[in-house]
């Protein structure tokens, strides 16, 4: 595994809006789609992390538009996972259409947190593991 992983869907018509343009605030659970896609290549999943008492929230987010995506386009959702995690995992985006246009570029930064405190906590050892052992930086 490389340390990115592309997902590919329809823009259904609900996420759009009068302008016939994928409405701004889908974008984010679209790099949902693709972080999860990301961690499931990986062999971690959130629910697992959720099991083990650490939950992983959204703490930045910045989207850049470049142009719309439209109903019914073909896109894909790049994830790249910036550096080895420690409290933190940072992930680049980028989204293409199907003409390979780049449509949007985009960072996330989730914080590892322990359930039962709701404070800050180191990336989970097995995760790191998994990341050390598949990823190449």
């Amino acid at each position: 595994m490389t340390n990115f992983k592309e997902i590919s869907f329809h823009v259904r018509y609900a996420e759009t809006d009068q302008m016939k343009y994928v409405y701004y605030g889908n974008y984010a659970q679209y790099l949902e789609m693709g972080r999860v896609a990301w961690l499931r290549d990986l062999g971690v999943s959130y629910r697992t992390m959720e099991e083990n008492g650490v939950m992983l929230p959204v703490v930045s987010m910045q989207i850049d538009f470049k142009k719309p995506a439209l109903y019914d386009d073909l896109l894909t959702v790049q994830t790249t996972l910036k550096k080895v995690p420690f409290v933190k995992i940072e992930f680049d985006y980028k989204i293409f259409n199907e003409q390979k246009e780049l449509l949007v570029t985009a960072n996330t930064v989730l914080a590892f947190v322990d359930m039962k405190t709701n404070r800050p906590t180191a990336c989970p050892d097995y995760v790191l593991e998994k990341i050390k052992e598949l990823v190449q930086f």
